[in-house]
């Protein structure tokens, strides 16, 4: 298997996105660490893949809180070994026209999205480093590399993990650590799904490939960024949109 011996943590891998990226990797031999800040869901997603043969476990992780963040990461490098692929996927939305939104939405998606993904980059850059050896994938979004109305904070701190991403990929590339960002459009998750279905349709309407995008799709992507096929690969923003952003 491609990633056999491999350890990864995928944080909010609980559901969504991060849950079936998690399936992914555990299908091509990665021992997957499934962190979520609900570690019910975090573990219901482990126990599905360990009955489908894989090997997963569950833990509580807040990717905004320094303190667990380090104890996270330590307690993986204690019970299997220091970390081979970090996915920084947990992010939250919190939606409002720019002039009024509140101040408290603005910094706890900024603190989520791209402090949290500061605190795991840092943290598995520090394992990775010392094995010379790694790769990381941060799920930014279209919304980071065009904008979107209503969606200031979300926007602001998905441009910010991209920008985060091509500093540490030039950072860690000495030490043969590679860093990636995936650019999702429209995914159909619980995100999109409570959206009104007239603006589902009209979203529709602006994708050439003309359906949502589904989780599989990100999943795929950060398939082949973490495995050895992509080793020549860093610093890169990969667009998975339908052709929404050409």
């Amino acid at each position: 298997m491609e990633l056999k011996d491999k350890v990864a943590l995928i944080t909010g891998g609980g559901q969504g996105i991060g849950q079936v990226i998690g399936e992914n990797l555990a299908s091509m031999g990665a021992h997957v660490v499934l962190a979520d800040i609900n570690l019910e869901n975090a573990e219901k997603s482990a126990e599905a893949i360990r009955a489908n043969g894989g090997a997963a476990s569950s833990a509580l992780l807040n990717v905004a809180d320094a303190e667990n963040v380090k104890h996270v990461f330590d307690s993986i490098a204690k019970e299997f070994k220091p970390l081979d692929i970090l996915v920084n996927n947990a992010g939250i939305t919190k939606d409002g026209l720019l002039i009024r939104m509140k101040e408290g939405d603005w910094d706890s998606v900024l603190t989520v999205n791209l402090k949290g993904s500061f605190l795991c980059g840092q943290q598995a850059a520090k394992q990775m480093m010392k094995q010379r050896q790694g790769a990381i994938v941060n799920i930014a979004s279209i919304v980071g590399v065009m904008g979107n109305a209503g969606q200031a904070n979300y926007s602001a701190s998905k441009a910010g993990l991209i920008g985060l991403t091509k500093t540490m990929a030039r950072e860690l590339a000495s030490r043969n650590v590679t860093v990636n960002a995936i650019a999702p459009g429209f995914i159909d998750t619980e995100m999109t799904r409570v959206l009104d279905e007239k603006v589902r349709e009209k979203l529709v309407e602006q994708i050439p490939l003309a359906r949502l995008g589904l989780p599989r799709d990100i999943a795929h992507s950060v398939d082949f960024l973490v495995s050895d096929r992509a080793s020549y690969i860093t610093g890169q923003v990969i667009n998975v949109n339908g052709g929404m952003l050409m």
